[in-house]
This record gives structure tokens, sequence and C-alpha cells, in this order.
């Protein structure tokens, strides 16, 4: 789960040698609504794990598959925890597809219920303390695992709806067309349910943010159908030819590994503190859509933006605060900016590389990104009062391209010139190179 909106950010503030009690804990910081929610899940799941705990019997074979199953889990997140942790600072706001989904779903298939949530609680707790070091916040890590075991129960629900008066592990009921339709609607069931919960939370924390938005990309919802079909894949081979299990263990650390190294190597090109995209990476990009805007006879425009007086931000309420405020910025533009914009990180300011508009409209979005800063809040929890740090602005300089430089470099000079412009004639106000200040 996410507590980072588009104007409302929290930030929990520590005093360095104090010891934080719990009712400093930042779960106090929440409103109010969104404390009942996350509670009441968490309650839910409790209640469905005590539900189903005379279920099925824990026998000998389920505490060796409960082991071999946690021993995976534990030695995949170990294998992929430096790219976990860039997966889950760039999901940001949106659901984090958890790839633990494989050893999850394997676990619902063959183990009992109580051996299934011994292995979501060994999964997250692992991850929170290794993959994460304890950089997220636990109520988090609490609210995800108890959407997970909630998941988990409705999906069990649905396969003993199709075989109410079967024994034995789940996996042994999936038997033919009948059982691969009560697989896909558990799958389906484990998939909604657990996205369901989150992005209600997401929607809870953040008002103003929409179900689009909070869904997220649809490629990490691909990854967790993937997962859990790799979870049913080992635990049909753990019933059939259990010494082959190895193989298809490895099959799943590959296949995942390949799939997140692409978002590896993404990462590694966003700006850590915002996001967007980093100076290399957007002057790469920039070159090359500069050079497609010159072969299309077609303009491009660039802004330039800095936020106004942030150095006192940054002395006043520390740098965490001030990393927030930029966080928020940088959400705030992309918000404002088309998908085929880039916007990115540049030295101190930032940058938007605008294809395809003339002087009237690159004036237009400067000044829309301007409105949006302005709504901008940011509150910091300081000794359990709420600090708002809020009237925000910036000062924005633009440039034309080809109409006043030829290349980037230059380009990139011209916007300079007219955002000191635009900071000399009293900032928060646009400045276009040979035009009038724009508020």
């Amino acid at each position: 789960m996410v507590l980072q909106s588009r104007r409302r950010v929290v930030i929990p503030a520590r005093r360095r040698g104090m010891r934080v009690n719990a009712r400093e804990w930042p779960f106090w910081s929440l409103p109010r609504s969104v404390r009942w929610y996350v509670g009441l899940v968490t309650l839910a799941a409790l209640g469905a794990a005590a539900t189903t705990v005379d279920l099925m019997p824990v026998d000998r074979l389920a505490l060796i598959w409960f082991a071999a199953l946690a021993v995976a889990a534990v030695a995949h997140l170990e294998v992929a925890r430096g790219i976990e942790r860039m997966r889950e600072i760039a999901a940001e706001g949106t659901p984090h597809a958890h790839l633990q989904s494989i050893w999850i779903f394997a676990a619902l298939l063959l183990l009992p219920p109580p051996l299934v949530v011994a292995i979501i609680v060994v999964s997250y707790t692992h991850s929170w303390l290794r993959v994460y070091r304890r950089r997220t916040l636990l109520y988090r890590k609490v609210f995800s695992a108890a959407s997970v075991v909630i998941g988990c129960w409705c999906a069990g629900a649905v396969i003993l709806a199709f075989h109410p008066h079967a024994s034995g592990p789940f996996v042994s009921r999936l038997d033919g067309p009948f059982g691969l339709v009560a697989l896909a609607a558990a799958a389906l069931a484990y998939w909604l349910v657990n996205l369901g919960l989150v992005i209600a939370a997401i929607i809870f924390t953040n008002p103003s943010r929409s179900g689009r938005e909070a869904f997220g990309h649809l490629s990490d919802q691909l990854i967790i159908g993937a997962s859990v079909g790799l979870g049913t894949a080992i635990a049909v081979m753990v019933t059939v030819q259990p010494w082959l299990t190895p193989v298809l263990v490895f099959t799943a650390l590959a296949l995942n590994l390949g799939l997140l190294l692409p978002q590896f190597a993404a990462a590694s090109r966003s700006d850590q503190k915002t996001g967007l995209l980093n100076a290399t990476f957007w002057h790469e990009l920039a070159g090359k859509e500069l050079l497609r805007s010159s072969r299309l006879r077609s303009p491009a425009g660039l802004l330039m933006i800095d936020l106004d007086h942030f150095s006192s931000i940054d002395d006043r309420y520390g740098h965490p605060v001030g990393d927030a405020v930029l966080r928020a910025t940088g959400t705030a533009m992309r918000a404002e900016s088309r998908p085929d914009d880039l916007v990115g990180r540049f030295g101190e300011e930032f940058v938007v590389l605008v294809p395809g508009v003339d002087a009237d409209a690159l004036r237009e979005f400067a000044g829309r990104i301007c409105e949006r800063v302005r709504q901008i809040e940011v509150v910091v929890e300081s000794n359990g009062a709420p600090i708002t740090v809020r009237g925000l602005t910036v000062s924005v300089g633009a440039a034309l391209y080809p109409q006043m430089a030829a290349t980037l470099e230059e380009l990139l000079w011209a916007a300079d010139n007219a955002l000191f412009a635009a900071k000399d004639a009293g900032r928060d106000q646009v400045r276009m190179v040979r035009s009038a200040p724009l508020r």
C-alpha cells in the first residue's frame, strides 16, 4: 500500500537520539478513515485465518512441503532483493506486484490454511527485514500481507465451492476441465481481491487519485498472472514428480529475474528522488526527439523549471521533507504532461521537452504546471503535530525549437536564460525567450 498522494505527502519526522514510542508511529498520522480501513482489513485477515484452522490436517508431508516452499521463497527474495527494492520505489503510488505470489499460490494449493498463512508471514517478514531493510513502513507490509491472506481465503473458498466434498490439498481436487475452470476462478479471485483491497487503500489515502491511476501499469498485473501460473505448476509438480521440482524452481527464479532486469535497467535511468528521467537518460532521449522533430519539420518546446526558495525548505524542515517536496513537484509535472513529453531532472532543475507545440501551447502548458504546483501540500508529522508546507511556486524558462535554437545544447541554454529572467522578474512566473512574463 502506498500512502503518497499527488497533493499530500505524509512524512514522519524523528528527532535524533530520541526513542520513538508507539504513539509516534507513522500509522497514527494517517487519516482516521484510512486507519479504520487498514485495521478492518487486518482483522478480516485474522478472522479468515481463524475460520480455516481445522479445514485440513497438518501432517508430516505438509510440514515438509511448507519447509521447502519457505526456503524457496526466502531464496527468491535474496537473489532478487536489489531489484525488488528498486521496483517498489518505482511502483510508489500504485500496487506493487509482489513476485512472492509464486510461492504463496503454490502454498495455497498444497498446504493446510495455517501453513499458507505462515508462508505469507515468512515472506513478508523477510522482505521487510532483508529486502527493504525496514525502509518501508511496517504497517504497509502488515496491510499487504493481510490483503494476500484474504485473497487466499477467497481463492480457497472458490475451489471448495466447486469441490465441496473432496478432501486433501486443493491441488488434488483440480482434475479435468472442471478442475481447470475451478483453478481459473480461484486465481481470478486471488488476484482481484488482493488488487481491489490495495487500490481501495490507495484511493482512501489519496482521494484525488483516480482508479486508473491507482491501478498502475498493466505489465505489473501480468507479472502477477505469470507468478500464479508458475505457482500452480510447482504445486502440480510437487504432487506428481517431487524430485523434479528443483528444475521448476530454478525456472521460476530465472524467468522472474528475466522479467525484472529490464525494469531494473529502466529504474537505473530514473532520478532517485523524483522517479523522473535522470539527466543522462533525459539528454539522450531529448536529443533523439529533436532529431525526429527535425526530420518531421515539427516544432518542440523546452521548459526549465526551478522550485522557488527550495533551499529555505531544506534548511527549515530537513532533507527528507525537501525530498518529499521534490517528489510531489515531479508528480505534478507528470500529471500535466502528455505520455510523449520527456520529464526529467537536469542538475537542480526540472526539464520538460514537449514535442509538437507552438509558442502559445507551450505557454499554456507552462501555466498549468505553475498552477498545479501551487496546489501542492506536504504534510509533515513532527512531535505528534502535523506541519503543512504549502504555497510552493516555480519559476519557468521556456524556449522553442527550431525558432530559438538549432541544437539541444542551444535550446537548454535559451531556456536557462529565460529561467533566470523569470527569477529576476520576481519568480512564480513563466518567461519565454523574447516574450513577456506570463502568470
